[in-house]
């Protein structure tokens, strides 16, 4: 396999010296050969490197490391087995002063590329530290048999191959701990574990959240079969052997897919939701509520958005991605009225019922697209004086950049997942709004991502 470009001859197998000059916004280093850009992951700049090429691209030639031959100050040695194997570990070779730092030129790249109005002058602020490790509180496992055992992991980097995890360090303990509890029930009660390729029914997935103040415990099983739903046996074992289960459902997802989860989903035993405390606010979720990974770090965010408002109590809210409403109840108290929405039904229930539970009154949700509610909102006369968004990764949709371009509410923060949909969106809004400043926090350490904290003010 051979490509030309740049009038590069490049072969899969060959080797050269490389040195690493950055890190681009995934995390693998990025090296030139004649000018060509070479990305080569778990390296860090100013590193020199023999490269084996693995793959070729007209424009780019990706790589590994075949011998280190100069390390970087800001190396240091993985302490997770799985590193190297599966994802969520990807920059667990750079120290974590370094990780951060990273995050925030991530932010800078993606700005530069996209250049909206005047980010040469942006303040980019250092990037807030979280505990390194034991940060997340949910996993999603498939689950597999191999040699007889059940297994349930992540997929091997770049292929459909499953890891067995017992323990990752960046995972909360108890949630690998009920898992692999879970796996040996399974496996004692002989259960059907479903097989992809034979389309085999049986359980499919594994998905367990806990709560980091309330030690509760939410399992889900998916299975592919609807007739797992009658297996009480299975049932019985789990809720007398894995007594930390507080809340136990079946999601139903008979297709093949790579979605996890199918449409149904029955409640088993124990608690509808468990209970997860932010900042003085308490929150019930629902097995497919969408919360934040990190729930200790989620408070400083919750904590640094808010302080990017100037509320002096008369303001109305919008609150658009509200999901189960945690950001509006959380700024409730400072605000005449909060006004959400989000497209899942499932989530604005969630959000209602939150409201209640916090005696937040003011609080007001409905199910829809943010940008045609803000269109109807403004349009009848309503009041929007600040907003708040905390898109999914793929960012703002044009149809509300140009909704919030109508309804111009004096303040608004843009919470970020991805900076390079945040600095694409910033082209558009900063022809409306100054940025006063985009402040990044870490939310997932040992990883390429990166969360962001924007605060901008109508000119």
């Amino acid at each position: 396999m051979q490509s030309k470009s740049k009038n590069v001859d490049v072969t899969v197998g060959q080797k050269f010296p490389l040195t690493i000059k950055r890190l681009g916004i995934n995390g693998e280093g990025i090296g030139y050969f004649k000018h060509k850009i070479v990305f080569v992951p778990e390296t860090l700049p100013n590193e020199v490197i023999t490269a084996k090429v693995i793959a070729v691209a007209p424009h780019f030639i990706r790589a590994k490391v075949q011998r280190l031959r100069t390390a970087s100050p800001d190396r240091v040695k993985p302490v997770d087995p799985l590193y190297g194997k599966v994802g969520g570990l990807d920059l667990e070779h750079m120290n974590y002063n370094a990780q951060l730092a990273f995050k925030r030129d991530v932010v800078a790249q993606s700005l530069e590329k996209f250049k909206p109005q005047g980010y040469e002058n942006y303040d980019l602020r250092p990037t807030i530290p979280s505990a390194p490790y034991q940060y997340r509180n949910k996993a999603q496992f498939p689950v597999a048999l191999q040699d007889n055992h059940v297994i349930a992991g992540l997929y091997e980097e770049g292929s459909h191959h499953l890891v067995n995890v017992k323990a990752i360090n960046t995972q909360m303990p108890v949630v690998t701990k009920i898992i692999n509890q879970l796996k040996t029930v399974l496996e004692d009660l002989k259960t059907p574990i479903y097989n992809e390729r034979r389309q085999n029914p049986g359980v499919r997935t594994l998905v367990v959240r806990a709560s980091a103040t309330t030690a509760e415990i939410q399992v889900t099983l998916v299975v592919s079969d609807p007739e797992l739903l009658r297996d009480n046996a299975l049932f019985a074992a789990i809720q007398t052997r894995i007594p930390a289960i507080t809340s136990f459902f079946i999601n139903v997802n008979p297709h093949k897919t790579s979605l996890i989860w199918g449409e149904d989903t029955t409640h088993i035993f124990g608690t509808e939701t468990i209970t997860e405390k932010i900042n003085g606010k308490t929150f019930k979720l629902s097995p497919q509520a969408f919360f934040q990974l990190n729930p200790k770090q989620t408070q400083t965010l919750y904590k640094l958005a808010t302080e990017a408002f100037d509320f002096n109590g008369s303001e109305t809210l919008v609150d658009a991605y509200c999901g189960v409403g945690t950001l509006g109840i959380t700024m409730a108290d400072r605000v005449k009225t909060v006004r959400g929405m989000d497209i899942i039904p499932e989530g604005i229930e969630d959000a209602k019922a939150n409201a209640k539970l916090n005696g937040a009154n003011n609080c007001h949700y409905e199910v829809g697209k943010a940008e045609v509610l803000l269109t109807d909102w403004f349009k009848a006369g309503q009041r929007i004086d600040a907003l708040v968004v905390d898109p999914p990764r793929t960012g703002l949709t044009e149809a509300l950049a140009k909704a919030i371009a109508r309804a111009k509410p004096k303040q608004f923060v843009y919470i970020s997942c991805n900076p390079s949909t945040l600095a694409r969106d910033l082209v558009a809004l900063s022809q409306a709004y100054s940025v006063d400043y985009i402040q990044s926090i870490d939310m997932f350490p040992q990883t390429a991502r990166c969360e962001a904290i924007v605060k901008l003010s109508l000119k």
